[in-house]
This record gives structure tokens, C-alpha cells and sequence, in this order.
């Protein structure tokens, strides 16, 4: 999907640079005998390696997938004891060898976290550059209210908000969502009103986007990859090359204190992107029942923090 446009546009050369592990270095260069077999009349070279240094040279774009994958009956704190040194080492390489203005989308879980624990070893680098995805619990929650609304071409959901963490905390929030040309083309309908039914969205719906991960851990016994793959490119594409006029997009950043969530961790909010840079929206109404969800997932990554920082030897912020 890069090699062919979809993330920074169909204008855009890229070289890909391709980081593994040492046991699966002969697979990656099997990939890379795929991607040059494509022959993708953007890409201008790949290089597959195993060192850290070389991956990371010079890169403008970083989407750190190599996380130690969530297994049936894992918890968070495990996957954070497995995965703080592979961040702390990326974030280390990312500061000493990439483009300084890199872009970084972490998606390898837990990736809120991941992502606080890379940026805080990447001295130098700004802030705002680091980024975790929640745009596949964000599709998720569309793919769920189309299929509930039955929702035929040209018609869509749109504005949907994940707050919070990765996990099964987030909150899918539709109070501010709307769906277009519903119930008849020219009418633009909140979420809500369309749906027709709170009790649905707010017992049923809200837990189907929170555990979907888990759902599909247990059909495949393995992570999600095709709708990760899908969502990590449209979270950089928008980041990149700008939201949708009067569309909003879910993105874990960096948090200022904006509606109240906790600073210093890396907590998903409704954006708005435009020149490489994304923006919290501001001044959504937030109701009570709202309040005490999104306050439970910022309380998770809280201890998230706590608990990496305090396995890596990091001092808190």
C-alpha cells in the first residue's frame, strides 16, 4: 500500500527500509523480492536489514510495527514488559539517525504507551511527532455504525471519536458523529438520532469496538493485520497530507491537558491534520457518562507510565 501511493500520495518516491529481527532476516528479504516483483512505478529502492542504525538512517516517516505480538490470554503489563526495551531502543535510533522532523506512528501494542515510552528516549525530537494509532478502533466503530445503519454508496459516517488508550479502556464515542446523505441524499443526521436506539449504543456497541481486538485474536489466534495495515496508512496519509474538510480522525498524541486528560501521556483524541501537523478539536461538549469513561482510560495509561518508565529505569514527567 505505500509502494503504491495509498499513504503519502501517487506523486511520491519512496524507499522502503524494512527492520527485523535476526531470525526473520531471510523472510524480509523475501518481501523485498515481492515488493521489487511488483514493480511499483513509485519505489525507488528497499533495503531490508537488521540493524537499527541503518533502518532508521535518514528516514522521514517511521511506522514501528515490531512489537512482541499480543498472544490469547496476555495482559497489557506483559506486553509492556516485553516490548519497553524494543521501544526504548527505536526511540534512542530514531533520535540519532532519522530526519529531525520524522513522523512516527507506533503501532505495535501497547501502543499508546509504546509510543510515550519511545518519545521520552528520543532526545531531541519534538514531541508531536510521535503518534500511536487508534484509527483502526476508529474504523471499527465506523464499520460498525454502517453496517447498524445498513448504509448504502454514498452515504457515511464520519466524526467519530476513540479517546483514551488502545485498549479495551478506549471509549468509541458517537455524540459527535454524523452520518451524510441519511435518511435521504441532502440530509446530514447525528449518529444517534439515525441509530435510533441508545441503549444499543451505549451497552452494546461501545464493548463490540473495545474488545474487536480480542474478538479477533480469538477467530485467527492472531493479531489483526489487514485492517492494521489499512489503518496505519490512512493515519499517516491524514497526518500528512491533511484530514477531509469537516472530518475528524482519532490519533493518540502527545496530551496538552485539552478536555480535562491527564498531561504527559500519549492519549487518543479527535484531530484535524493539515501541513504535517495535527490539532486537537476543541470545545466538544462533554457529558457526564462521557466524563467517567474517558477518565477510566486515562487513568490506565497512567499506570502504563508508571509501570514502563519504572521497568526501564526512566524517571517520570
Amino acid at each position: 500500500m505505500i509502494a503504491a501511493g495509498r499513504m503519502l500520495g501517487p506523486d511520491q518516491p519512496v524507499e522502503l527500509h524494512l527492520l527485523d529481527i535476526p531470525p526473520a532476516a531471510r523472510a524480509m528479504e523475501g518481501v523485498a523480492m515481492e515488493l521489487q516483483d511488483c514493480a511499483f512505478p513509485l519505489l525507488r529502492g528497499v533495503v531490508a536489514t537488521t540493524d537499527v542504525k541503518r533502518a532508521c538512517e535518514g528516514v522521514d516517516v517511521a511506522v514501528l510495527v515490531g512489537a512482541f505480538p499480543r498472544r490469547k490470554g496476555m495482559e497489557r503489563a506483559d506486553l509492556l514488559e516485553k516490548n519497553a526495551p524494543i521501544f526504548k531502543e527505536q526511540g534512542l535510533a530514531l533520535a540519532r539517525y532519522a530526519s529531525r522532523d520524522v513522523k512516527i506512528c507506533v503501532v505495535g501494542n501497547p501502543a499508546n504507551t509504546n509510543a510515550l515510552i519511545a518519545l521520552t528516549c528520543a532526545e531531541g525530537l519534538p514531541a508531536e511527532n510521535f503518534t500511536a494509532m487508534t484509527r483502526l478502533d476508529h474504523n471499527r466503530a465506523l464499520g460498525q455504525l454502517s453496517e447498524r445503519l445498513k448504509l448504502q454508496p454514498g452515504q457515511d459516517v464520519r466524526n467519530v471519536i476513540i479517546w483514551g488508550n488502545h485498549s479495551s479502556t478506549q471509549y468509541p464515542d458517537v455524540n459527535h458523529a454524523l452520518v451524510s446523505n441519511f435518511p435521504a441524499p441532502g440530509f446530514t443526521s447525528a449518529v444517534r438520532t439515525a441509530v435510533g436506539d441508545d441503549a444499543w449504543l451505549d451497552n452494546s456497541f461501545v464493548p463490540l469496538v473495545q474488545k474487536r481486538g480480542a474478538a479477533i485474536i480469538e477467530a485467527r489466534k492472531l493479531s489483526s493485520a489487514a485492517s492494521a495495515a489499512n489503518a496505519a496508512v490512512e493515519h499517516v496519509r491524514d497526518w500528512l497530507l491533511g484530514t477531509r474538510p469537516g472530518h475528524t480522525v482519532s490519533m493518540g498524541v502527545i496530551s496538552d491537558g485539552s478536555y480535562g486528560v491527564p498531561k504527559g501521556v500519549i492519549y487518543s483524541f479527535p484531530v484535524t491534520c493539515a501541513n504535517g501537523k495535527w490539532q486537537i478539536v476543541q470545545g466538544l461538549h462533554i457529558d457526564a457518562a462521557s466524563r467517567r469513561l474517558m477518565d477510566i482510560t486515562g487513568r490506565e495509561l497512567l499506570e502504563e507510565k508508571k509501570t514502563a518508565f519504572r521497568g526501564l529505569g526512566i524517571g517520570q514527567k
